[in-house]
């Protein structure tokens, strides 16, 4: 099939590109040129997708077969991808589980589950998804909504529970303690990108799969003291754990800590059964371990990782915690 990639370079999206390639598909990837080159052997179209006349005109004059959308954030990106891949025999968008927000009625949280997203991003995508099953609905536009939770790979961060700060893995190393919030037992569920991209590509034909949303995740969860603890047995040092109530956390100067407010520090369980009745490629392996490894190992060539002895803040807090109470793991 001749497909296009919006997108084409991302975290996800690279893997995808590199899998639809091996299965022997033409691909295009249609970006910026920001991120960089597109796998080898796919077709790079440079162009800006806010640019909606060139974008759409672009995209139809091309005639693919198929495309997957993995940079829309918007009911008007939305719309435009529609008028830009009409006769496509099938669109896959890739939508997230920010969808959800935090709020549930029940664990696991299926594709059934209430929208009530908490951030932009996740209202943006409710929006555009919406616009996507409207015109399914309405004539027939063939389209299929994956969305994904915490993917990581080469390309992604290493993340912690708390921030969006990489010296946690310095601080590891060095024997210094680490925070999480609270207990550290909100639930989450990561995956590799590698196991990701059979979701996006065996869900392309599948007529079983047209007017249909999948939530995307491994089965099972970890918590974050689990996370943390993956992590310190692969560099090789263990330290302790200290909790700290949100609601503390708030208050004091963490770096990047929104990403714990709106999402991390709260139990995320998702359900993904629907996806692995539907595409039987579908079958994510990669241990958390392997995941966390590769992470590290790319933050390392990258020289990414800051020296923790010059950021005090984690100290600080540490220190002023187990004066109120011993919370350590």
């Amino acid at each position: 099939m001749k497909i296009c990639i919006v997108g084409g370079t991302g975290n996800i999206s690279r893997s995808i590109v590199e899998l639809l390639l091996e299965q022997g598909h033409e691909l295009a990837c249609f970006n910026r040129g920001e991120r960089g080159d597109v796998p080898d052997g796919a077709r790079q179209i440079i162009g800006d997708r806010n640019d909606t006349d060139k974008y759409e005109s672009t995209m139809q004059a091309e005639s693919f077969d198929a495309a997957i959308d993995m940079i829309c954030f918007s009911p008007e990106q939305a719309a435009s991808s529609i008028r830009a891949f009409t006769g496509v025999s099938h669109f896959v968008m890739c939508s997230t589980v920010c969808t959800y927000g935090i709020d549930y009625d029940w664990f696991p949280v299926t594709e059934e589950h209430p929208l009530r997203p908490i951030s932009g991003y996740g209202r943006g995508k409710v929006a555009a998804d919406d616009v996507f099953m409207a015109a399914y609905r309405e004539s027939g536009f063939p389209v299929t909504i994956i969305k994904p939770s915490t993917t990581m790979g080469p390309q992604s961060q290493a993340f912690r529970q708390i921030s969006m700060d990489l010296s946690w893995i310095d601080r590891i190393r060095k024997g210094k303690d680490i925070i999480v919030s609270g207990d550290g037992m909100a639930l989450h569920q990561f995956m590799h990108v590698k196991d990701a991209a059979p979701a996006f590509a065996g869900v392309i034909g599948q007529e079983q799969c047209l007017g249909e949303i999948y939530n995307m995740t491994k089965r099972g969860f970890q918590t974050w003291v689990d996370y943390h603890k993956a992590a310190m047995k692969v560099l090789g040092k263990e330290v302790d754990i200290i909790g700290v109530p949100l609601e503390t956390l708030k208050k004091l100067d963490v770096p990047n800590f929104g990403i714990c407010e709106d999402i991390f520090a709260h139990s995320l369980y998702y359900c993904s059964e629907k996806l692995f009745r539907d595409v039987p490629d579908y079958k994510p392996s990669i241990s958390l371990e392997d995941i966390l490894a590769e992470s590290i190992n790319e933050h390392d060539k990258k020289g990414e990782i800051p020296n923790s002895d010059d950021l005090k803040w984690e100290d600080a807090i540490i220190t002023a915690q187990r004066k109120v109470a011993d919370t350590s793991w």
